[in-house]
């Protein structure tokens, strides 16, 4: 059974403006998010998972995007330095709920940006990392020695992606969902290297965040009208269950930015007894 930490989106709303996405003048509908986001928790309830929540607070619309909110590695949470002052009020209630559940909290210093899960996700035995748009490549190495495992920087080029969870996603074995076009060519090279075999996004289906999945096992619930993934997906044995998530796209955020995985990893393989 996986465990995930999910926010209500009691507050969330279009109220500025830090991403391509993100338009004042186009504004989410709360009830239809709230439909959505209800049916998020109904889909990841069937399959098993156990949801735990953060109660939402007053003028931070973004702390239902959870996933940002830091990384999970066993009982440790390396709670996030996010880049923008409109979200860095998130940062005290995930730390006190992580607190409050008797997790151990680790701050990066305040200059080393990070967006946890965001831009962190392991994929096998390796954590890659994104950078360039929020998470700073300086934070990798700490985070690497915090976790003793292999930490992959990779760079963000395009700024309709600017998480790292936008345009890839971890499957099981090693395998991973990607667009290839939201990095640099090292990034590129360095993502083929430390991946089995890679299922590609088309642009079309990009742009619905169709890598922004949460994973679980073989299922694997994502955005709706992605149709060629999930036919792809569906050929290598995962079970898709596309959702609707047309009010967070307006934010930049689908299925796994309103998702943190407690833990992503018990422990990574480095760090068990030798």
């Amino acid at each position: 059974m996986r465990e995930l930490l999910l926010c209500p989106p009691d507050h969330y709303g279009i109220e500025y403006e830090i991403n391509p996405w993100m338009h004042r003048g186009q504004k989410a509908v709360p009830a239809l998010a709230r439909a959505q986001w209800r049916g998020l928790l109904d889909t990841l309830q069937a399959l098993g998972c156990q949801i735990s929540l953060i109660p939402a607070q007053p003028k931070l619309p973004d702390m239902v995007f959870t996933a940002n909110a830091g990384l999970v590695a066993g009982r440790k949470f390396i709670r996030s330095n996010f880049r923008f002052r409109e979200r860095q009020g998130e940062q005290k209630h995930f730390e006190q709920w992580f607190l409050d559940h008797q997790y151990e909290v680790v701050r990066l210093p305040a200059e080393r940006f990070f967006e946890g899960e965001g831009d962190a996700l392991f994929c096998g035995e390796v954590l890659f990392c994104g950078y360039r748009f929020r998470s700073d490549v300086r934070a990798h190495q700490l985070i690497s020695g915090i976790l003793d495992c292999l930490a992959v920087s990779v760079e963000l080029v395009e700024d309709r992606f600017y998480h790292l969870d936008t345009c890839f996603c971890p499957l099981t074995g090693g395998d991973a969902i990607w667009y290839p076009r939201a990095f640099d060519n090292y990034a590129q090279r360095a993502i083929r290297a430390h991946t089995r075999q890679l299922v590609e996004v088309a642009p079309e289906e990009a742009v619905h965040f169709a890598c922004n999945a949460v994973v679980l096992g073989q299922d694997i619930v994502l955005p709706e009208a992605c149709p060629r993934l999930c036919a792809a997906l569906a050929e290598r044995g995962y079970r898709p269950h596309p959702l609707p998530m047309t009010e967070f796209l307006k934010a930049g955020g689908a299925c796994k930015c309103l998702t943190l995985f407690l833990p992503q990893r018990e422990v990574t393989a480095q760090a068990l007894p030798r």
